[in-house]
């Protein structure tokens, strides 16, 4: 039979035989134990579970009855093995059937072991267990009489039953045998064939809660059954009632078998009609043979045709015994498929059970076997099949020919129900000989223990000695009489029955009524002869009468129980299907829950393999580029050192060397004002003489390109201007950092943040990528990154930070920027006063970028709060929320510095040449001797955009733009920008880096000798006439006079008029490029810009820039140079992008839109009270110049003076040092804006400016005002000895004996630190101008010819960072480079430079990193420095011995010098550099204009030398320190002496 049918009707579902026959008897023990050897009271738990009455011991007997039957069919089965060798006919086919019977299959039967085995003794209807458990079930409640008397009614009638059928088997055996062979397969197929009652498809029912016995009865049809004259209902109860409420299985699982196995029945029906090879034997006596090795056997259809076929062939004493009533049959049939109309008819169904290889049911009553067992065959199913794990399944009941082969095979018999695959191990139980068996009765009748479980044993000798004779011996069974078989049978059973007729002799003779209504049961007690004789009651059972009566009576309890049986199991299977769906939901549930799960965790796994190894990549990559870094850092250091040593004042240096070239570039370096005027030594430089000029040729016009790239470019939608939201100022939302927005884990690394990024610098874009710490930022660049490998080396070279790391501590500024018009960039400025500009993918990251940095907004000049909200605010956000334009209003800064604010803030940045500072062009006369800046025309209309100046050229504009034909871009005025790259060039060409550059986007060309920016009144004429010449200009013509000349020698060509092009020719009025420089910028503040200045700034940033106003304004440029007019990321395609991208760089870009209503004009000068000292007060003040003088009770010379006068100090104060090391803190009071008011007298001695320092005044404290340090004798005390502090609290005092210098408070006079680092006296100190916290640079010169620069510290009042180790600081660089003792030096922060003299040669300038510049040499004579004084406007005053002063450009270029008389002892340069103070012994102080020492006026002398001055901080009163011991307080206004107050007043 195919496998898959063979699985399909596999009896229990997932369980094989052996498992359930061993679950089986489990329960039947556990009954035992809890049940019969129990006195419990089970009413409660009945009521519990909404059981009937005596329900359970209801169950008890089904489950009694299914094990007992299931004994006996093993019993029955025993004597057909008996019996087969015997009764095995010639018949070929049979023989094959029978071979295949004994070689192909294990029957479940014989692998039980027979020690194992409940069968004690085979001969036996019932084994002494079940006799004692039927006992036990009837007589345990026996109070409870109408419960017992149920019982004891079913009970009786299933004796009977099994006693009449044992008889029947008797009686017949060998009639069974002798017929096998007679029979031909043919009619068996006829009935087959031909069905005759129309039954309903085999249902098979479970009882509740039972599943071992449901998997016996799944196979009711299939077992051989002998009906020896009992009905139907015995079979019925087996099938239904025989389970147990102790089951724990589920019988929801059986009954699902059990309807499978019906529809496989119907599948087999039809698969049996085409089945050619079904062989039927069919003897008289019913029992069948079938070999049906393809195809499914249709058991319903087999039971129709036995049932309903006639029996040919009968013996004639074998009456055929019917139903008594019709009523019992009809109920017989509604419980039933199978319908045995006789009671001695012997019925043999085919099993089904799964097999890889044939199946054949041999079902042949030996001759020597009884077979009264097979009249419950249909109960114990699985019994007779292999175990699911066997592969043979041949079922062998026809008598054994060959008793070693039966008995062999059966030595593989069940153990205990299972076999070894299925069930734990258990220790195999050795087989013993039949009669040990039999003495082991105590041990089996109620332990019925769980037998063992263990390797089947290969081989178990014959059951017994008796059994082995039977077997062997062919005739037997008829040895002995059939009175001896059935008192050897029945001597157990009949007992019990009797036991019960007597015990329940009342009821049952109420209820076993004759056919007319006699009392069968005490006549018949009563006619027995003998109480034990149990043949008699055989007779009586096998009457007519008593047939009937207990088939009518005892029949009917049977099957009440049996239903019941059946109600329960349906009630219990809908309740577990419905729990098991539940379960099976909730499983489903947590599966899916699972997968969600493990999916989950995949998804986390390979997220976090990712990460790993990103992180590995990116620590890769930190290392990499930390070793880059180091490559960097060590070249410079390297070339640092080179430069250090062969300077030709270094100490391999050479006078020889002066004579070589000298190359220089502009540094970065910005100062406060974002001006970069330092020039450094450039070891790339070049003359670049190996250069071309381009030719004429290979300039298309500018028109021409305009067109080419709008033919391939369509118009972009002009992005709509959002109205920005209000930037709102208070509070502060950014004390939450990145780090905790994220919740950065430490686990992940020192980088808290790492993006791909662009560093942007100029005519550069590189890749690369951008990492973050928590202190540190770092960019390494992609090398590997194409675009980045076709680069110029030679633009790398000038290219800073391509290996970048700069420190948090080192950010003073950040700002969100533009690049290529996207909103996705983002610089940051450097403490060291240069910025880097970085690009990114998308505006998200700039804000996590931002977020990953300090705190440290857009730094401290703006007025605006250190947030990060302010760097990420908008352009329009900074402006409205700034200070500057007030400020600018009351001109509290200049029109250069308020154009640079907002040059920054919109965006206008040094790293992106395409995004350049803008400046206007402010004067218009290039061509006269002399420029009086108070004539109106010397000036631009700044309302007016370049373009429209010249008004011929603007109608043409204004033409142009009314008659646009281009549909594809809007219209607009001008085909160029005012700023670009190529403008940005053209201007600074003549100094490097700028020269590089340029020749990097020219290819290697110089521009046309008359295309290059060779002089200033060209440049503004084609600014005028040219049509595509619209530019403004760049910061540095107000500030950078080296872009004029050609120092580097370049060869830029001739011109077609002859001239070479060199310097860029000045207008006539400026004699040097420092003229021009001045005078443009003197034309930028003047008055009349003043007043004009915010009509420009309308045009380039505010509400002019665009729309209706821009139209009117002819200020339209190309569409693409606005903010907004094209979004990059929209343009899917690369090329196209690409070229967008080409064309913005090409085409310049408008700064953001600052404001969208007016700028405010500047407020006009006369109208400011609080201006430096009102021009009408000049002519009263005139006899003021001397406000007071302070006599100290010393008269020691003051030789320092210090005026720290800034209100917000604690102690305003100027601090004066007497030569005898007597200082004193003298009160300021600021008295200035008082002066000259209405009712202002000098008599108001509170008015007085200064109040002397009361512990001087009245002698009493003057020892917490001496400093009594030694200090060395050969030390000359002047000004350069001492320094204070900016807060007025320390002193610093140089000269002392051991080579330090020391600080005392200015509050205590006491020591507060000794700094050590010289190797000799240190002869001179000074600091540089201190930022907010007072923190500032103090630089000591030493007679060891070094000098040292320390960084005082503001916040700790020391110097260097570290108030640990404050005894030790280390100093920030060394400056070398002089050959004599040093004797004076001055420092300047803001320009990064210290400029040191030494007793005799050269002044040298250094930068605070430690690098010599250069050597600052005045003519021949001047060669011992005594005075410095640097100013941050560039100009660097040097005072000589005997009266020789020089003024020298930060860059080394003498600019002016002047001889005088007096020996001059102090110098002082106004804080804008124009104005120079001095005073020496002749005690008159004077001042001179410094760019070319033009005296401007002489105070009034006084009655002792100068030693000492300093100016308050207002710049109004000039304090000197006189060699009398007093100090004298000047009245001074530098405003009075400039140009435009001079011929206005």
């Amino acid at each position: 039979m195919c496998k898959t049918e063979l699985e399909n009707i596999e009896a229990t579902q997932g369980m094989s035989s052996e498992t359930a026959i061993t679950f089986l008897s489990r329960l039947m023990v556990m009954v035992d134990v809890l049940v019969f050897s129990s006195s419990l009271n089970f009413s409660e738990i009945e009521a519990e579970k909404n059981m009937s009455s005596g329900g359970l011991m209801r169950q008890c007997l089904r489950l009694v009855c299914c094990v007992a039957v299931r004994n006996c069919l093993e019993c029955r089965q025993r004597h057909r093995d008996r019996g087969n060798k015997s009764s095995i006919p010639n018949n070929n086919k049979t023989q094959e059937i029978l071979q295949n019977a004994v070689t192909s299959s294990k029957t479940a039967l014989e692998t039980v072991p027979s020690n194992l085995s409940p069968i004690k003794d085979p001969d036996r209807l019932l084994q002494d267990v079940d006799i004692n458990r039927l006992r036990a079930v009837v007589f345990r409640d026996v109070d409870d009489s109408k419960q017992a008397q149920f019982l004891a009614l079913a009970v009786v009638y299933f004796i009977s039953v099994l006693m009449v059928s044992k008889y029947r088997d008797i009686l017949e055996p060998q009639r069974e045998t002798a017929r096998i062979s007679n029979q031909s397969g043919r009619s068996m197929r006829q009935e087959i064939n031909s069905p005759t009652s129309t039954e309903t498809p085999l249902t098979f029912d479970s009882s509740k809660d039972q599943s071992a016995p449901l998997e016996d009865l799944h196979m009711e049809g299939s077992l051989p059954h002998t009906d020896s004259g009992i009905g139907e209902e015995q079979v019925a109860s087996i099938l239904n009632g025989s389970d147990l409420d102790h089951g724990a299985g589920g019988p929801d699982v059986m009954s699902e078998l059990l309807s499978t196995l019906s529809s496989e029945v119907k599948k087999s029906q039809e698969s049996l009609s085409e089945s050619p090879s079904v062989e039927v034997l069919k003897p008289p006596s019913s029992i069948v043979s079938i070999s049906q090795p393809n195809k499914g056997i249709n058991v319903k259809e087999i039971l129709k045709s036995l049932v309903a076929s006639p029996v040919d062939g009968m013996e004639a004493g074998l009456e055929p015994v019917s139903y008594p009533d019709h009523a019992a049959k009809a109920q017989a049939q509604a419980m039933l498929p199978m319908q045995f109309h006789s009671f001695d008819r012997s019925v043999v169904v085919p099993v089904k059970k799964p097999s890889p290889g044939s199946l054949t049911v041999n079902t042949v009553g030996s001759s020597s076997s009884s077979t009264s067992a097979g009249l419950t065959a249909g109960s114990t199913p699985n019994i007779f099949a292999a175990a699911s794990a066997t592969p043979k399944s041949m079922i062998n009941t026809t008598g054994a020919t060959d008793a070693a082969a039966s008995n062999s095979s059966s030595s593989s018999s069940f153990v205990n129900g299972a076999t070894s695959k299925n069930l734990p191990a258990v220790q195999t139980v050795a087989p013993m000989p039949e009669d040990t068996v039999e003495n082991m009765s105590a041990f089996c009748e109620v332990d019925q223990c769980p037998l063992r479980q263990g390797l089947t044993p290969p081989e178990l000798k014959p059951f017994s000695s008796m059994t082995g004779l039977q077997a062997a011996s062919r005739g037997a069974g008829q040895c002995l009489s059939i009175t001896t078989k059935l008192e050897r049978a029945l001597e157990k059973v009949a007992p019990l029955l009797r036991e019960i007729f007597v015990d329940f002799a009342p009821f049952l003779s109420r209820t076993l009524l004759g056919s007319h209504g006699q009392e069968l049961l005490i006549e018949g007690l009563v006619c027995m002869k003998s109480s034990t004789s149990v043949v008699e009651l055989v007779m009586l059972l096998c009457s007519q009468e008593w047939q009937n009566s207990i088939q009518k009576n005892a029949g009917l309890a049977f099957i009440e129980l049996i239903n019941e049986g059946r109600l329960l199991c349906h009630a219990m299977k809908d309740h577990i299907v419905r729990v098991a769906n539940e379960a099976e939901f909730i499983l489903n549930r947590q599966r899916a829950e699972d997968v969600h799960k493990h999916a989950e965790f995949e998804s986390n796994c390979a997220q976090y393999a990712a990460d790993r190894k990103e992180e590995e990549k990116m620590c890769d990559h930190l290392i990499s580029a930390a070793k880059h870094r180091d490559h960097v850092t060590a070249n410079q250091l390297k070339q640092k050192i080179v430069n250090i040593l062969t300077n030709k004042h270094g100490a391999w240096g050479t006078l020889a060397q002066s004579q070589l070239h000298d190359f220089w570039r502009l540094d970065y370096w910005e100062d406060d004002l974002r001006r970069r005027r330092r020039f450094v030594r450039n070891p790339f430089g070049s003359t670049h003489l190996d250069v071309m000029c381009k030719s004429l040729q290979e300039y298309g016009t500018e028109e021409d390109e305009v067109v080419k790239s709008k033919k391939a470019f369509r118009s972009q939608t002009v992005a709509s201007q959002n109205p920005e939201t209000e930037l709102l100022l208070e509070g502060d939302d950014d004390a939450v950092s990145l780090l905790q927005e994220k919740e950065m884990d430490n686990l992940g690394g020192p980088v808290v943040l790492s993006s791909p990024a662009q560093l942007v610098a100029p005519v550069l874009v590189a890749r690369g990528t951008l990492s973050i710490t928590t202190t540190e930022i770092y960019f390494e660049v992609d090398e590997d990154d194409p675009a980045f490998k076709r680069v110029d080396p030679k633009v790398l070279a000038y290219t800073e930070g391509l290996h970048g790391k700069w420190m948090f501590s080192e950010i003073r500024a950040v700002f969100s920027r533009r690049y290529l018009l996207q909103n996705t960039a983002m610089e940051v400025f450097m403490a060291n006063r240069t910025s880097v500009l970085f690009n990114f993918p998308d505006q998200a990251t700039v804000k996590k970028v931002v977020y990953s940095l300090p705190r440290v907004g857009v730094g401290t000049s703006y007025g605006l709060p250190q947030a990060r909200r302010i760097s990420l605010a908008t352009p329009r956000q900074l402006f409205k929320s700034s200070n500057m334009t007030q400020r600018w209003q009351r001109r509290e800064i200049s029109n250069f510095e308020y154009l640079m604010f907002l040059n920054t803030i919109s965006g206008r940045t040094y790293n992106d040449l395409n995004q350049y500072p803008v400046f206007p062009w402010v004067l218009t006369n290039y061509d006269s001797e002399e420029l009086d800046l108070t004539l109106p025309g010397n000036f631009r209309d700044l309302s007016k955009p370049v373009g429209a100046l010249n008004p011929k050229r603007a109608a043409f504009y204004a033409e142009r733009y009314e008659t646009w034909e281009d549909d594809q871009t809007p219209p607009c005025h001008y085909n160029s920008h005012y700023s670009t790259v190529a403008s940005t060039l053209h201007w600074l060409i003549r100094i490097e880096p700028f020269t590089t550059f340029f020749l990097s986007a020219n290819n290697n060309k110089f521009d046309h000798p008359d295309r290059t920016f060779s002089a200033i009144a060209r440049s503004w004429r084609n600014c005028q006439r040219d049509t595509s010449d619209v530019k403004e200009l760049t910061p540095e013509f107000y500030y950078l006079p080296e872009m004029f000349v050609n120092s580097n020698g370049y060869h830029l060509g001739m011109r077609d008029d002859g001239n070479m092009v060199h310097d860029v020719d000045l207008p006539a009025w400026a004699k040097k490029p420092e003229d021009f420089v001045r005078i443009n910028r003197m034309a930028l503040e003047s008055e009349f810009v003043s007043c004009q200045l915010h009509q420009w700034i309308d045009l380039i940033f505010g509400y002019k820039q665009r729309g209706p106003e821009a139209v009117r304004a002819l200020n339209v440029f190309h569409y693409l140079t606005y903010e907004g007019s094209v979004n990059l990321d929209s343009i899917a395609d690369p090329s196209l992008r690409e070229a967008t991208e080409a064309q913005i760089q090409s085409f310049g870009q408008t700064p953001s839109q600052l404001l969208i209503e007016p700028h405010p004009p500047r407020s006009s000068a006369m109208h400011l009270c609080f201006l430096p000292q009102s021009p009408l007060m000049f002519k009263d003040q005139m006899q003021q110049d001397v406000i007071m003088v302070l006599k100290f009770p010393s008269n020691s010379p003051v030789t320092h003076v210090a005026a720290n006068t800034l209100p917000h100090l604690t102690i305003p104060a100027v601090v004066t040092v007497t030569c005898s090391r007597l200082f004193a803190v003298n009160r300021w009071h600021n008295t200035v804006g008082l002066r000259g008011a209405p009712g202002y007298s000098l008599e108001q001695a509170h008015y007085l400016p200064i109040e002397m320092d009361s512990l001087i005044a009245n002698n009493t404290g003057s020892n917490k005002r001496q400093i009594t340090d030694l200090v060395d004798q050969s030390i000359q005390i002047t000004t350069h000895c001492f320094v204070v502090t900016a807060d007025n609290r320390y002193i610093l005092v140089c000269g002392f004996w051991d080579k330090s210098f020391r600080v005392y408070s200015s509050e205590t006079g006491k020591l507060t630190q000794i700094v050590f680092g010289h190797w000799d006296v240190v002869t001179c100190l000074a600091r540089s101008e201190s930022y907010i916290g007072g923190d500032c640079y103090i630089v000591s010169g030493s007679r060891d010819a070094t000098l040292l620069l320390w960084y005082w510290s503001g916040r700790h009042h020391i110097i260097g960072d570290n108030p640990n180790n404050s005894d030790y600081p280390a100093p920030r660089a060394v400056l070398t480079g002089h050959d004599q003792e040093v004797v004076c030096v001055s420092v300047c922060a803001e320009l990064g430079l210290v400029i040191s003299g030494t007793k005799e040669g050269p002044c040298l300038v250094h930068t605070i990193t430690g690098d010599l510049l250069r050597a600052l040499e005045g003519p021949d004579h001047y060669q011992c420095p005594r005075l410095i004084s640097v100013s941050s406007e560039g100009h660097c005053i040097i005072y000589y011995e005997r009266g020789g002063f020089c003024n020298f450009s930060i860059n080394g270029k003498l600019l002016a010098q002047m001889e005088v008389n007096d020996s001059t002892r102090a110098i002082l340069l106004s804080s804008d550099g124009h104005n120079l103070v001095t005073g020496g012994d002749s005690g008159v102080v004077e001042i001179w204009q410094a760019c070319d020492f033009k005296q401007l006026y002489i105070y009034p002398g006084c009655d002792a030398g100068i030693r000492a001055m300093d100016l308050s901080h207002d710049q109004r009163t000039l304090i000197t320190g006189m060699a009398s011991g007093s100090i004298v307080a000047f009245n001074i206004d530098f405003n009075r002496w400039h140009y435009e107050h001079q011929n206005r007043y």
